[in-house]
């Protein structure tokens, strides 16, 4: 694999201007120079436009004028990109000098992975994690490996994971071209989860690089009562979608006790806006299941593993302070 493959940095945002010095600025700082940066805006309507063509003239804009989400937001760019290794990327983050020299020399170094998974740390707490790439309990419930641990190398001899974060990834541009870009029927939460899934169907091998560091402004673009709807939704979506019926026959009762467990919490806190928009959620994602349970069909046609794999990748206990975009 070459060395001077190009990068196609793309950042997808809405408002929050203040995001983008931090970001832009360590994306200047990076030790590989092939880089192709892309702003795509979702209609802000702060200066987040201005200022970037004004401070950051390298920067290429995409301005939507409208807020497609996060999935719409990141296919556009990649449907404009010219790297051969996509790289989304929050806008509220800060990637470390290294970060994307990690990312070409892990590809390069495993041929057999569509997906590089970055060590993602707190911004304000740069000795604890927020994501050693994805994992996926057996319960049904999406996990960030390793969040709130002081970071002490734990996770580093770890190799071939469930999935990346989507807040910090790198994907292969020829993957992308066999499996497809992210759902957009997703808008946004759980879009990485969804495109962990079909690429490990399909057979792509996710590698985590802990040389790859990235400081990440937790759900500072998007959490609280947005974060808890569109998790409770997309989670149930996801598992229609993907899920083999083997694993669910075995292990239906925690998948099924987990969300049971998730709306009783929510019913116990109902005065609080957030649990009342992860119950709508949920509620949303089981009258869509009819929808998601046909997207199965044309998933499976590129299934090239077996159910045995899958298993593996599983976790087996989920600690639910490591669930994801909780």
């Amino acid at each position: 694999m070459s060395k001077h493959l190009l990068l196609s940095v793309i950042i997808p945002h809405y408002n929050g201007s203040h995001h983008l010095p931090p970001c832009f600025n360590a994306l200047q700082r990076q030790t590989y120079p092939h880089l192709e940066i892309t702003l795509v805006d979702n209609g802000s309507t702060d200066e987040s436009v201005t200022l970037t063509r004004r401070d950051f003239p390298e920067v290429k804009i995409i301005e939507l004028g409208q807020n497609l989400g996060l999935t719409g937001a990141i296919n556009r760019g990649i449907e404009q990109a010219n790297g051969q290794i996509i790289v989304p990327l929050n806008n509220d983050t800060e990637v470390a000098p290294g970060w994307a020299q990690a990312l070409v020399d892990t590809l390069a170094a495993y041929p057999d992975a569509g997906i590089v998974a970055c060590k993602m740390l707190l911004f304000n707490e740069r000795d604890k994690i927020h994501s050693a790439g994805d994992g996926f309990g057996t319960n049904g419930i999406p996990i960030n490996r390793g969040v709130w641990q002081k970071d002490t190398g734990q996770f580093d001899h770890d190799t071939y994971i469930f999935g990346g974060c989507g807040g910090a990834v790198a994907y292969r541009r020829e993957m992308l071209d066999d499996i497809g870009l992210f759902d957009e029927d997703l808008f946004m939460y759980l879009e990485d989860v969804d495109l962990n899934w079909r690429a490990q169907l399909a057979g792509y091998k996710v590698v985590f690089a802990p040389q790859a560091v990235v400081y990440h402004h937790l759900s500072a673009t998007g959490g609280g009562v947005v974060a808890s709807y569109y998790t409770g939704r997309n989670t149930i979506f996801v598992l229609a979608k993907y899920l083999p019926a083997s694993i669910f026959r075995r292990h239906w009762r925690g998948i099924i006790g987990a969300q049971l467990k998730i709306a009783a919490d929510a019913l116990a806190a109902w005065r609080g806006q957030a649990a009342r928009a992860r119950l709508r959620g949920q509620l949303a994602g089981v009258w869509g299941l009819p929808k998601w349970l046909a997207k199965r069909q044309v998933v499976n046609q590129k299934k090239r593993i077996n159910d045995t794999y899958l298993k593996n990748l599983l976790t087996s206990v989920a600690d639910p302070k490591g669930f994801k975009n909780l």
